[in-house]
């Protein structure tokens, strides 16, 4: 845990334009969300929510892409993050019956440490991979169901 922080640190300050990628990587996710959310609107607007596979499997995007985010917001392991972690991942302790199970599940134990941080790295670099997979499912049912310009 003690070498999250201050790799992104390294990274940030002693790495050429290291600051510039970090910086071009975060913000391009809060674009990327500002697209989502336009995305969402235009399919609110002109009633694609009637194509319920379509649109289903849109949320399940979304939840998947607001996951990748959330975990890729605790990976600097500030004190931020961590917290951020602690409150959120405890949300999932009010899913009845398997919610405490689930919770240190992602935990890899009984709070918030190292083997979190390990798992939320590889669900960072795995959740994109199955973003792509659901995305090609959502574009598969949307050319089923057809696109057209309004």
């Amino acid at each position: 845990v003690a070498t999250a922080f201050s790799s992104v640190a390294h990274i940030c300050r002693d790495v050429n334009y290291g600051w510039l990628i970090r910086n071009l990587h975060a913000n391009g996710a809060s674009m990327f969300f500002v697209c989502i959310y336009m995305h969402i609107g235009r399919g609110l607007y002109y009633g694609s929510y009637l194509y319920k596979e379509t649109w289903n499997i849109g949320v399940v995007l979304l939840l998947l892409v607001m996951a990748t985010a959330f975990v890729g917001y605790v990976l600097p392991w500030g004190q931020m993050s961590f917290w951020g972690a602690t409150v959120i991942t405890n949300l999932l302790s009010a899913v009845p019956y398997i919610g405490n199970t689930l919770v240190q599940w992602i935990w890899g134990g009984f709070s918030v440490d190292n083997a979190t941080l390990t798992r939320f790295f590889a669900f960072h670099f795995l959740l994109p991979f199955i973003i792509a997979a659901v995305t090609m499912v959502h574009l598969m049912f949307l050319h089923q169901t057809g696109s057209n310009n309004p």
